[in-house]
């Protein structure tokens, strides 16, 4: 689905749709290395960027979500990923992807009501 930049609200929710499946996929690779050695997380954040974008009606024109390093201590075998931050940052990706995935719905569904259609 293209988002039109003449759409500013269907660009923000897609672009945060966008970073939040990013936040995800990065999570469950780091609880999938969670006994690597050596192994350091990520971590990634648009929400700055995407708050920018929308204050500089720039969203159209895109937001990357960055992929910074995790700054935690590593442990004994160079590992610095905790297994139960890692799974909340996950649940919280998922449980706020569903919750603009629905606001997605409503708004089409509402333009759908407005031209006439069913």
């Amino acid at each position: 689905m293209s988002i039109s930049a003449s759409d500013p609200v269907g660009a923000t929710l897609h672009a945060a749709l966008d970073g939040l499946a990013y936040r995800q996929r990065v999570a469950a690779d780091d609880i999938a290395n969670v006994d690597t050695p050596n192994y350091t997380g990520h971590r990634v954040e648009f929400e700055d960027s995407l708050r920018s974008a929308v204050v500089n009606g720039t969203v159209g024109e895109g937001v990357t979500p960055q992929l910074l390093d995790d700054e935690r201590q590593a442990g004994a075998n160079g590992n610095n990923v905790d297994l139960a931050s890692e799974t909340m940052t996950a649940m919280q990706a998922t449980f706020s992807y569903q919750l603009l995935s629905r606001a997605v719905g409503d708004r089409y569904g509402l333009i759908t009501t407005a031209i006439g259609g069913m």
